[in-house]
């Protein structure tokens, strides 16, 4: 008898333990994936629009202004906790117009490293003081650099001298030593160093805030394209540009939308940051009725959805797209995965092009967001960043434009 018991309870038993597993690692999945903080509107609960049944349950640690919540599986299942902050609702001007970029930065960056012809044989005096690709070199014995020139000339005068470099390497401050040697070739002092001092490009804005009277575009950062590193503004204009032609994309190889800057100044550039390009706006006489309404990241579902972008001149278009999956804690600016479906734009563009980053992201009335990169082997898709990303940056511009202000 006590077999035959043992015979059935063993498979219960085996079942029962695997169902346990497949449910702790579900809910883990979930944890792991879900925000550990949300933004509501005032007014409102936290409602999370998800693939599976997600409740929040307000716990301790409650204000006004910001509370704490389980998130529970069916209402039932603890998966994670999370942090909500309670703000007031952003509506904002869809742009989706194209404009130019001109970055002039805090310092120059080292984008190579090479060697210097000497009477003892190439040498290398960036490498051998310490000087890295990507360094940012502020000050030269103690004076500002700002251009290749300022750097060529000190080097070329030193006489040979060691000279006294201070950097910003990974957010930090450095001083190195280097000493110039004479090149054979040239006859002048040499570093055997590549540095760079400004970038330009096209863009698409997404978006201005009459809150802050500023405007937001790219979706991402401007990078040194040697580096790959994030470029810092010492000052920068934003200009007026328009689109001439476009370059398709296709499997192995981004397309492009091909433009120019016209004469007009549209901005100052504030700052270069992960979410994008922000500046300050001063065109008071353009017409900004119609805002949109700004979601929140747990609006976002998966589904149908529009893309507002020029790919023609300055006038800006609805293109129809598909938002295929939402990624919360993948990446800041990586936050959805979007798939054109637009047979017109599939027809002049291939899809995501290269300059159609910072278009707006469309769904049930409001933006959710812009787009950020294209997939290299399949352009008809790509990533796009949360609106709320964009729109927490901008609040912290102008939290500090504030302080400097009132000091």
């Amino acid at each position: 008898m006590q077999k035959t018991v043992k015979k059935i309870l063993k498979p219960i038993f085996i079942l029962f333990l695997a169902i346990s597993v497949t449910v702790l690692s579900f809910v883990g999945f979930l944890g792991n994936n879900l925000p550990k903080d949300f933004n509501v509107i005032k007014g409102n609960k936290l409602t999370i629009n998800s693939y599976f049944p997600i409740n929040a349950v307000q716990t301790g640690n409650t204000t006004k202004e910001k509370y704490d919540v389980t998130l529970k599986f069916l209402g039932v299942i603890p998966v994670s906790n999370a942090s909500v902050n309670v703000i007031d609702e952003n509506t904002v001007k869809l742009l989706g117009t194209p404009f130019g970029i001109k970055i002039y930065t805090n310092g120059v960056m080292v984008v190579g490293i090479t060697e210097v012809d000497t009477k003892n044989g190439n040498k290398k005096p960036a490498e051998e003081a310490g000087l890295l690709i990507g360094d940012l070199i502020t000050k030269i014995n103690n004076k500002e650099v700002l251009t290749n020139e300022e750097v060529a000339l000190i080097i070329e005068q030193s006489e040979g001298e060691k000279l006294k470099i201070e950097i910003v390497r990974n957010n930090k401050n450095q001083t190195l030593y280097l000493t110039p040697e004479i090149s054979l070739s040239s006859n002048k002092y040499k570093a055997g160093i590549w540095v760079r001092d400004s970038s330009a490009g096209i863009g698409t804005q997404t978006f201005f805030s009459p809150k802050y009277n500023c405007v937001a575009g790219l979706g991402h950062g401007i990078c040194d394209v040697d580096t790959g590193k994030l470029l810092t503004i010492n000052e920068g204009q934003a200009v007026d540009a328009e689109i001439l032609s476009v370059q398709k994309g296709k499997k192995g190889s981004a397309g492009e939308l091909k433009g120019r800057f016209l004469n007009s100044t549209i901005g100052d550039l504030l700052l270069n940051d992960e979410t994008g390009i922000f500046y300050s706006f001063k065109n008071k006489n353009t017409d900004f009725n119609n805002l949109i309404k700004v979601a929140l990241k747990q609006e976002v579902v998966a589904g149908d959805a529009k893309i507002y972008t020029t790919i023609n001149g300055k006038e800006p278009h609805y293109y129809n797209c598909v938002i295929q999956k939402i990624r919360y804690n993948d990446s800041i600016t990586k936050n959805m995965v979007i798939k054109i479906t637009d047979s017109e734009l599939l027809d002049k563009t291939g899809g995501i092009v290269q300059g159609m980053s910072g278009s707006p992201i469309i769904q049930n009335g409001k933006l959710i967001g812009a787009v950020t990169h294209v997939f290299l082997n399949d352009p008809t898709s790509g990533y796009g960043i949360f609106a709320e990303n964009m729109l927490k940056d901008m609040s912290e511009i102008n939290r500090k434009n504030n302080l400097k202000n009132a000091s």
